[in-house]
């Protein structure tokens, strides 16, 4: 097989092999969870830190100690954070607990029923994390003037939801993210409605940089074999776009010539 040049997935100036990245939540337990993330081969891992204890409760189970900060990346979250001022006081707190951890993923929720992110507030808090020395990947519409404002605010990834967080409903308006990618100067990365692999090799074919999932994997009955589905769907994804696909034709094209047929 042809190899084809690819840039490689720069987050914070580090370089990641895996362009998925799974979450932390809905899992029976640390250990199904850190199972399914060995077997998804992603190297990042995002924590709400309103819901996952990382040390801050000392009488509980501590995610770190199952999944160590030594071989993952910990992309602590704002999840559960309705308002720009509880988004930045959250990622304050994680950087307290993570010895100074500057890279969060921040994302601003406008209501508990569609859990679509509030654009306002969360370009609000963009600017004053960006300020304060955060790296910040942001959680927004796919609205593609909001994505290149995020970008323009200092945000070093932009990802953009794919359908409504936990839905699995898939990639909803592809039209949108292309134009979001058309724009981007840095990565983009589809975040939420993903339900199955083939979402995540939709995501990946659009071009987007990586996808972020959680439910999909958590929620499927055997979690750790759809980790696995995953992984091959993302890297299978990527190709497919490298490769670039066919045209899409209206009429039938014969795959054989006919010139120079004998009969």
């Amino acid at each position: 097989m042809n190899e084809v040049a690819d840039k490689p997935l720069d987050i914070a100036g580090i370089t990641y092999r895996s362009r998925l990245i799974i979450g932390s939540g809905k899992y029976k337990d640390f250990q199904e969870n850190l199972a399914a993330l060995e077997t998804s081969g992603a190297e990042i891992i995002t924590v709400a830190i309103r819901r996952v204890n990382l040390g801050q409760n000392s009488d509980e189970p501590n995610l770190l100690e199952v999944i160590s900060p030594d071989t993952y990346t910990i992309l602590p979250n704002t999840a559960g954070c309705y308002t720009a001022e509880d988004a930045v006081r959250t990622c304050r707190m994680a950087r307290e607990l993570l010895n100074g951890h500057k890279l969060v993923k921040l994302e601003v929720l406008g209501d508990q029923k569609t859990l679509y992110p509030n654009v306002t507030e969360t370009v609000l808090a963009a600017e004053t994390l960006v300020q304060d020395g955060f790296d910040v990947m942001v959680y927004t519409s796919d609205d593609p003037l909001i994505a290149k404002r995020l970008e323009e605010v200092g945000c070093i990834a932009v990802m953009p939801l794919g359908a409504p967080i936990g839905s699995g409903l898939g990639i909803r308006n592809p039209y949108n993210i292309r134009l979001i990618l058309e724009n981007a100067s840095v990565p983009i990365i589809v975040d939420a409605g993903v339900g199955t692999a083939s979402d995540a090799s939709i995501a990946m074919e659009l071009g987007c940089d990586g996808v972020l999932m959680n439910t999909a994997i958590a929620e499927a009955k055997q979690p750790v074999l759809m980790a696995s589905a995953m992984r091959k769907a993302v890297e299978s994804g990527r190709e497919a776009f490298l490769a670039g696909r066919m045209p899409r034709r209206l009429y039938a094209s014969a795959s054989s010539p006919i010139d120079g047929t004998f009969f």
